[in-house]
């Protein structure tokens, strides 16, 4: 007879995933203070940029070091278009993963032929070029021309939110249904074929291409799929900060968040969401109780990351 399509252990997963979501939606935003309402949101927005970076490091086995680079590129794309344009959000959001899917993808083609430590640095050094050229252009802030910056720092507006999430609340709500959306298309990746390819490259890419299978195409697919959730989160960070800088993107965060992804487990989806607490809400609650720097944490996530190499390499 046919198997079930879910066993009783899916089953369980899928309730306590549901439990959770609705009490992310509907029983915290109440009881938290606008303090954890922004934190919470900076969880679900970089619940997003760890998927995508998962995606890369567990399930293909690409160690990227340039995920930072590319949620700045959505975070400057979307700004600019809700500067510049009328659109609807959701509208932004899509474009902006669209458009930062192709500089991603562009960027980071001459690296597809290298591995391991090799992606890695030549990841970051164009992460760190992205960052430069950025640093040169400014946020969009208003202003007219290609960039949308105004030198003069007067009367500079907000960057819009949608009409029917203007407050931090709403906005966290909206943040974290669109966090859903994305894992559920990375999901759909991961069931279907692209990840059993991806898989099997991860496994070993000279057996995948004794198999007759493209594994630039699906590495370059990889890559995309990861710059499309990054460049949707970057629109969403550029909404929740109303503010940007070039400044909220330094480069040794592009090293945080591997280390973050890793302690939280690069193969499981549910890795990611634990690597976005790592990353936006353990540095609050500790400054909030503490006052401790957020440089300090680079001493945790490091001998966060000596552990898990230590205990569970694989």
């Amino acid at each position: 007879s046919r198997p079930p399509l879910l066993d009783r252990r899916s089953l369980t997963q899928a309730g306590v995933i549901v439990v959770l979501l609705l009490l992310a939606l509907f029983a915290l935003p109440p009881i938290m203070t606008g303090y954890y309402t922004d934190t919470m949101t900076q969880v679900a927005i970089y619940s997003i940029v760890t998927l995508g970076l998962g995606l890369l490091v567990g399930r293909v086995g690409l160690y990227s070091l340039g995920q930072l680079a590319v949620l700045m590129i959505g975070a400057w794309v979307g700004a600019r278009l809700l500067f510049g344009t009328g659109q609807p959000y959701i509208l932004v959001l899509i474009e902006a993963g669209l458009v930062t899917m192709v500089i991603g993808s562009l960027i980071t083609l001459p690296a597809l032929r290298l591995r391991g430590l090799y992606l890695a640095l030549i990841t970051l050094m164009l992460a760190g070029g992205v960052i430069v050229v950025a640093a040169t252009l400014n946020f969009p802030n208003g202003g007219g021309g290609f960039s949308g910056y105004n030198g003069a720092l007067l009367h500079i507006p907000q960057i819009r939110r949608p009409s029917f999430a203007g407050s931090d609340p709403a906005f966290y709500r909206f943040s974290v249904i669109v966090a859903i959306v994305m894992f559920l298309l990375v999901f759909a990746h991961l069931r279907t074929r692209p990840g059993r390819i991806w898989a099997a490259i991860k496994q070993s890419e000279p057996a995948a291409l004794a198999a007759g299978i493209n594994t630039t195409y699906y590495k370059l697919w990889a890559l995309a799929l990861s710059a499309i959730v990054a460049g949707v989160a970057g629109a969403l960070l550029a909404g929740a900060d109303r503010e940007l800088f070039s400044i909220d993107f330094p480069i040794q965060n592009s090293i945080t968040l591997l280390a973050v992804v890793l302690m939280g487990g690069a193969f499981s989806l549910a890795g990611a969401v634990i690597a976005g607490f790592l990353q936006a809400f353990l540095p609050a609650l500790l400054y909030q109780l503490w006052s401790v720097p957020n440089d300090w944490l680079i001493i945790l996530f490091g001998v966060g990351v000596m552990q898990v190499l230590a205990t569970a390499p694989g």
